[in-house]
C-alpha cells in the first residue's frame, strides 16, 4: 500500500463526500475497512504523523500531550496475557 498526498478532491465514493471537505492539516487517518489487520496500517500511520511534524505533532508535551499519536485496537486477551494480570 502506498500513501501519497493528493491535490485535488476526489469524487464522492463509499464514505467519502468531498461536501464535507475542510482545511484541517493537523488531521489524518488510516483505516482497514475490512477489518484485517496488516503492518502497511501502521506504517500509513507513521507516515501521517511524519507528514504533520511541521504541526509540531512530536508528542513533545510531557505534562498535556498534544494529541499526537496513534490510536489502534489490541484484543483485551492479548493485553491480559502479555500484561501479567
Amino acid at each position: 500500500m502506498s500513501y501519497k498526498g493528493f491535490d485535488a478532491i476526489p469524487e464522492a465514493q463509499g464514505l467519502y463526500d468531498p461536501r464535507n471537505e475542510k482545511d484541517s492539516c493537523g488531521v489524518g487517518m488510516v483505516a482497514d475497512l475490512t477489518g484485517k489487520p496488516a503492518r502497511d496500517i501502521v506504517d500509513g500511520a507513521l507516515q501521517v504523523l511524519e507528514n504533520l511534524d511541521h504541526r509540531g505533532a512530536r508528542g513533545c508535551e510531557k505534562d498535556t500531550g498534544d494529541g499526537a499519536g496513534i490510536l489502534c485496537g489490541i484484543p483485551d486477551r492479548f493485553m491480559r496475557r502479555g500484561g501479567g494480570g
